[in-house]
C-alpha cells in the first residue's frame, strides 16, 4: 500500500518547508539541515515530553499516591497538602529527565527502526504495518533502559522515603552504593509489558483516528486535531495498562529485599484491596485525565514543532 495505517496522518499534514517558506517564518529546513533527517525527531519528542511533565506534575503526583495506596484523590490531595508546597516539585528532576529521553526515543527510534526495517523487508513481502508495528515495539522495549529514573521518582514521591532520600543524586548514590544497578532496575518487567505494547497500539492507531477527525485547513485546527489524537489514544492506553503502573509503583516503592515476579506483586495489591476491580483502578480516573491532557500537550507539541522544522 502506498501509504501505511501508522503514517496516513503524514498524507494530509502539508510539508513544513513549503509553509514556512510561504509564510517567510524560518529558512526552509534551516532545524532539519542542522540536526539531519531523522535527528528533528528526537529533538522534538524531547521538548514535547519536556513542556509536559512541567504542566502535568502536580496531576502525577496525585495520581502516584493512589496507585502506591488506594486512596481517593481528595485523600491523596490532603497527604500533599500535609507536605506542604516545597515537597509539591519533589521528585521533578528524574521524571523530567526521563520523560523527555524517553519520549525522544519513542519517536527517534521508531522512525530510524522503521526507516531501517522498511529497506530490509522491501523484497521480502512483509506487510507494511506488521513492520511498523515491529519497530514500535522495538523503540519501546529500548525506552526501559531509562528504567532507573521511574525507580527514584516513585522513592522522592513516596512520603515514607522523605527522610531517607534528600533529592535525585543522593537516592541514585544510596541505591548504587547500598545496593548495587540491579536495585535500580526493580520494576523493569512491568514496564517492559506496558512499553512494548503501548507503542504498537499508539503509532499503528494515531492515523486512523486523526484521519476520523474534521480535516484541519489551519495551524491551529491541525493543533487541535494532533491534541485530540494524542490525548484520546494516551488516555485509552493509560487504562488499558494501568494495572502494570500500580504493580510497578507497589515494586519501585520498596528498598532492598527480594525481587517479587509480577504477578506475586499484582496478587498482593489485588489481596490488599479486597480482590476488588474498582480497588485496583484506584486512581484510573484521575489516570485518564492526566493522560489525556499530557498525551495531547506531546502529540500536538510534537507535530507542531516537526512543522516548524
Amino acid at each position: 500500500m502506498a501509504v501505511s495505517t501508522m503514517d496516513s496522518e503524514q498524507g494530509r499534514t502539508p510539508k513544513p518547508q513549503v509553509a514556512l517558506t510561504n509564510a517567510g517564518q524560518l529558512p526552509a529546513g534551516a532545524l532539519s539541515a542542522r540536526l539531519g533527517p531523522q535527528g528533528k525527531h528526537y529533538v522534538c519528542g524531547s521538548i514535547a515530553a519536556f513542556t509536559n511533565i512541567v504542566v502535568t506534575f502536580p496531576i502525577q503526583k496525585v495520581l502516584f499516591r493512589q496507585q502506591l495506596h488506594g486512596v481517593l484523590a481528595t485523600e491523596a490531595v490532603r497527604q500533599l497538602q500535609r507536605d506542604g508546597l516545597r515537597n509539591l516539585y519533589r521528585g521533578l528532576l528524574p521524571p523530567l529527565l526521563q520523560k523527555s529521553t524517553t519520549v525522544a526515543i519513542m519517536f527517534g527510534l521508531y522512525e530510524d527502526f522503521s526507516r531501517v526495517l522498511l529497506d530490509r523487508a522491501g523484497s521480502s513481502g512483509l506487510p507494511e504495518l506488521l513492520t511498523r508495528s515491529f519497530a514500535a515495539a522495538l523503540a519501546g522495549t529500548a525506552e526501559a533502559i531509562l528504567t532507573p529514573f521511574e525507580r527514584v521518582q516513585t522513592l522522592l514521591q513516596d512520603h515514607r522515603h522523605h527522610g531517607r532520600f534528600n533529592n535525585t543524586a543522593h537516592t541514585f548514590r544510596t541505591l548504587l552504593t547500598e545496593y548495587g544497578v540491579r536495585e535500580c532496575y526493580r520494576g523493569l518487567v512491568p514496564i517492559l509489558l506496558r512499553n512494548g505494547p503501548s507503542n504498537v497500539l499508539f503509532f499503528g492507531l494515531r492515523g486512523p483516528i486523526k484521519e476520523q477527525l474534521p480535516e484541519a485547513t489551519s495551524r491551529a485546527g491541525h493543533l487541535v486535531n494532533d491534541f485530540v489524537c494524542g490525548g484520546v489514544l494516551g488516555a485509552a492506553l493509560g487504562i488499558m495498562f494501568y494495572p502494570l503502573n500500580v504493580v510497578k509503583s507497589r515494586a519501585q516503592s520498596q528498598v532492598g529485599g527480594a525481587f517479587q515476579p509480577c504477578r506475586m506483586v499484582l496478587l498482593t495489591v489485588w489481596r490488599e484491596r479486597g480482590g476488588s476491580l474498582a480497588m485496583l483502578f484506584r486512581g484510573a480516573h484521575l489516570n485518564y485525565h492526566r493522560s489525556l491532557l499530557s498525551w495531547g500537550i506531546i502529540n500536538a507539541t510534537y507535530e507542531l514543532l516537526l512543522k516548524l522544522t
